[in-house]
């Protein structure tokens, strides 16, 4: 996400740091800048304090829970689980099925995301505005919309299918109709990646590659390209774990193609097999953290960066009709689908049955706001990402600060840490929270925590539904304040403490109001995601705790898609009025400064 100057980058993306001048192309791990947190100076107290503090953090958040799916995986029944999918031909194949889901969504999301990305920083055409928006629609809606507008418009009965050609058909149920959603529901964070690489970009790269007589196509092939492989890697990573581990579109959509978190999620809520799915969730987490490690090894060894976070010249505009024709009909294409989908969405929630009885009517909406469980569903599921919020958003910080700033030793695998939230599928986490928090936490026999998980846990089970929604976005606030402490001088932070200010001092004047507008864009997105998250915390819910998603989860199951529409409508109504009010606090900030 590009907030200002500060450009968020997914793992293993190097930032680019500010640093006037020209850029060159350097070999990886190699910068004109220098080294943040390798004086020698031992670590003050405060400092100390704070990673621990951290460590203690991602522990609860992340650590616990993937032991205990680990340990329950390999106990006698979980073992049973996992020793069928070396001997049973139907345990591989759902293997298989999870891998080349999450490869089909990964390639066609990341070829999507780049052609919008590069049509917005290299093209001119009407509507650049309205498609830029359009493509981010995705992030204010729970990923099952989606599945429930194109079942509406292309199932067995649907709008265009049955009502225009007359087709009874079952094609979108399997592979293509989840790899279609899937994409759509996650491309706008790959997007976004994309896009800041993009415009980051120094041109004088390929103007210097041009002057040399090189073709267009070249110049794009050997000096574009290369530099916007972690960019590829980040987006390909991001809609790869979010595919295999999607729960809701495999149980809507899913047909006969299974694939392991629905089965997971099978396993333990329509069985009582905790053991079972422990052991689905642990396959499912080897392709992802498989994935993970690959693409930050790929990023890092591989790549090349420009020094400059400033371009020192305009970037150039692409005009030649054999590339502008095709990607501009397929940006069309984007924003007409979505248009189309989410139109879907808001006029059936006015309508009795969308292309069955299209009278209007606020039935749907009475439902959902004056009926017991909406109304619960709609305050707790508020309640709880407000509060998820600015723990995520501080916590992604605090890993970002100790990461780039403090950390001589161990700064690597600290940032490996705290990215498994988004390596780790949340199906797994999910699992996790149940068999790690649904008793008391003790150490050494002596309490810790108390139990988390369940109606009758600690505040109903919400304080574990915030530990979910924390898992899933601290990441991205890591990511984003990475990206904007490269970019602040180091020399601005020595001078503070040598003139005998502490770390904390330190942090709180001069760091934190250089990284203002990348923390308000890391509040966006924890409270965006914790408003529309499902994987995880679809086993957590109680009576105590509701949540948006679940109830949209239930009509859509049930085929009460006028009711699920109207929950959709709310929800992305409270998270755009979210969005909207931190961008405007952003703005009043940026303008007293």
């Amino acid at each position: 996400m590009t907030v200002g100057s500060v450009t968020a980058v997914t793992p293993g993306t190097p930032a680019a740091p500010e640093t006037g001048g020209s850029a060159a192309t350097l070999p990886p791990g190699r910068s004109k800048r220098r080294r943040r947190g390798g004086s020698g100076r031992r670590m003050d107290g405060i400092t100390l304090a704070m990673l621990l503090l951290v460590i203690a953090a991602l522990t609860l958040l992340i650590g616990l829970p993937v032991l205990n799916v680990l340990s329950e995986a390999f106990s006698e029944d979980g073992w049973a689980v996992l020793e069928r999918f070396f001997t049973s031909p139907v345990q591989r194949g759902m293997f298989v099925n999870t891998v080349v889901l999450g490869l089909v969504t990964g390639v066609i999301g990341t070829a999507v995301a780049f052609m919008l990305a590069y049509a917005q920083a290299r093209m001119r055409f009407p509507g650049k505005r309205i498609v830029h928006l359009l493509t981010l629609v995705p992030i204010i809606s729970p990923p099952f919309a989606v599945a429930a507008s194109t079942i509406t418009l292309f199932g067995r009965s649907g709008m265009i299918t049955e009502g225009f050609f007359g087709l009874r058909s079952d094609f979108i149920y399997g592979l293509p109709g989840l790899t279609f959603v899937l994409a759509l529901s996650y491309l706008p964070l790959a997007y976004l990646n994309l896009l800041g690489m993009i415009r980051a970009l120094d041109p004088a790269h390929e103007e210097a590659a041009s002057s040399l007589g090189a073709s267009r196509w070249r110049v794009f092939r050997t000096v574009t390209l290369p530099m916007l492989v972690p960019g590829f890697g980040g987006a390909f990573l991001l809609l790869f774990v979010e595919a295999i581990s999607d729960l809701s579109n495999p149980l809507v959509l899913g047909g006969d193609y299974s694939v392991l978190a629905s089965s997971a999620y099978n396993a333990i809520i329509g069985q009582y097999n905790l053991p079972g799915g422990a052991a689905y969730a642990l396959v499912l987490m080897i392709p992802a953290v498989a994935v993970f490690i690959i693409q930050r090894y790929w990023a890092q060894r591989g790549s090349h960066i420009s020094v400059t976070g400033k371009p020192s010249g305009k970037p150039p505009t692409t005009t030649a009709p054999a590339i502008v024709l095709p990607v501009l009909a397929g940006v069309y294409l984007f924003a007409a689908t979505v248009v189309l989908l989410y139109g879907t969405i808001i006029v059936g929630a006015f309508v009795r049955i969308l292309g069955v009885n299209n009278s209007f009517t606020l039935d749907n909406f009475e439902y959902v706001l004056t009926g017991n469980i909406g109304s619960e569903a709609m305050v707790h599921t508020i309640r709880m990402a407000l509060v998820a919020t600015p723990i995520a958003g501080v916590l992604g910080m605090l890993v970002a600060w100790l990461v780039v700033t403090k950390l001589r030793r161990g700064a690597g695998l600290l940032d490996f840490l705290g990215m498994l939230g988004i390596a780790i599928p949340g199906t797994v986490i999910g699992i996790g929270y149940l068999l790690s928090y649904s008793t008391p936490t003790t150490v050494f026999g002596v309490p810790l925590l108390p139990t988390l998980v369940g109606g009758s846990a600690a505040f109903g089970g919400a304080i574990a539904i915030v530990m979910a929604f924390c898992s899933s976005s601290t990441p991205s606030g890591q990511r984003v304040g990475i990206a904007a402490l490269k970019q602040i001088d180091p020399s601005l932070e020595e001078a503070s403490q040598s003139l005998g200010v502490s770390s904390a001092g330190t942090f709180r004047r001069i760091t934190l109001p250089l990284i203002r507008p990348a923390f308000m864009a890391a509040l966006m997105y924890a409270f965006a995601s914790a408003m529309t998250s499902i994987s995880a915390v679809i086993f957590l819910t109680t009576p105590n705790a509701r949540l948006l998603t679940q109830q949209i989860h239930n009509m859509v199951e049930r085929g009460q898609f006028g009711n699920a529409f109207a929950y959709c409508v709310v929800l992305m109504v409270i998270v755009l009025i979210a969005m909207l009010a931190i961008h405007l606090l952003t703005k009043r900030m940026r303008s007293v400064r």
